[in-house]
């Protein structure tokens, strides 16, 4: 456990797709600095088990379904801070997108976290204090190919938070989000298994590299603690300088790619 001190210790945290990737390195942070945490996520992803690993409790619970959502939240308490994290994703041309997979997208990644921001405010506003992260994307921001549906998810996620942490500010709840780039997680494991894709992607991130879900982790836990509280309504991008960067930083005239990444010579 870090010696610094967010003043997370004895605080209620939600968790929501907290079984795997940047959900349960973001599960696992918050536990670790004293939260006590629970993970949110469906019954195939058995969140029993993997809150069991880091100290924390599991609840089977279903973003898309208010009343499982409303359920988890009894059985979990008034949660202190919420990370809607839950999403899914899937790629198609956009003329051959499918209306069930469209459906099935916003479904999750954004009423899903209309549903568990909305959920977790009505509890918040009694106590008039709270903290809302929302997992977002560079996806907000841009159009990348063959992902229609989860680019407009992500960006409508953006004025979610932008809406909700205006009305929630006077309840001393603040709201925000993360944008992460390319992280390692299940979703993107194909991605980080062809080097190829990696050599191209990568030449347009000036640290030359993807993340770990832990390094969004991080950025999580910072503006669910304390030291963010004067921090609300904002987006802090976790993604090695994509977009920063328009033509690309990395060339083979000063740099090689090797072991995954882009290296100066």
């Amino acid at each position: 456990m870090s010696d610094l001190d967010l003043g997370l210790k004895g605080k209620v945290a939600v968790v929501t797709g907290g079984a795997n990737g940047i959900g349960f390195a973001a599960a696992r942070l918050l536990a670790a600095h004293g939260a006590s945490v629970h993970v949110f996520d469906l019954e195939r992803e058995n969140p029993h088990e993997a809150a069991r690993q880091i100290g924390a409790e599991g609840c089977v619970a279903d973003v898309t379904n208010r009343g499982s959502l409303d359920a988890a939240l009894e059985a979990s308490g008034t949660p202190d801070i919420l990370v809607a994290n839950a999403g899914v994703a899937s790629e198609a041309n956009f003329c051959d997108q499918t209306r069930e997979e469209w459906d099935r997208t916003l479904a999750v990644n954004l009423s899903g976290a209309f549903h568990s921001v909305q959920a977790a405010a009505r509890l918040m506003k009694q106590r008039r204090s709270g903290a809302i992260v929302l997992t977002a994307s560079t996806n907000s921001y841009d159009g990348e190919a063959r992902l229609a549906a989860y680019n407009a998810s992500k960006a409508g996620l953006l004025g979610l938070v932008h809406t909700v942490a205006n009305e929630l500010g006077p309840f001393q709840i603040r709201v925000n989000a993360v944008c992460p780039g390319l992280i390692r997680t299940r979703l993107t494991e194909n991605h980080f298994a062809t080097p190829e894709i990696l050599r191209n992607y990568f030449r347009h991130i000036p640290l030359g590299r993807g993340g770990e879900p832990e390094e969004v982790a991080q950025a999580i836990v910072f503006l669910a603690s304390g030291l963010a509280s004067y921090i609300t309504g904002a987006t802090l991008l976790v993604d090695g300088g994509q977009m920063a960067a328009k033509f690309g930083t990395w060339s083979e005239d000063t740099a090689e790619f090797r072991d995954g990444r882009w290296r100066l010579y």
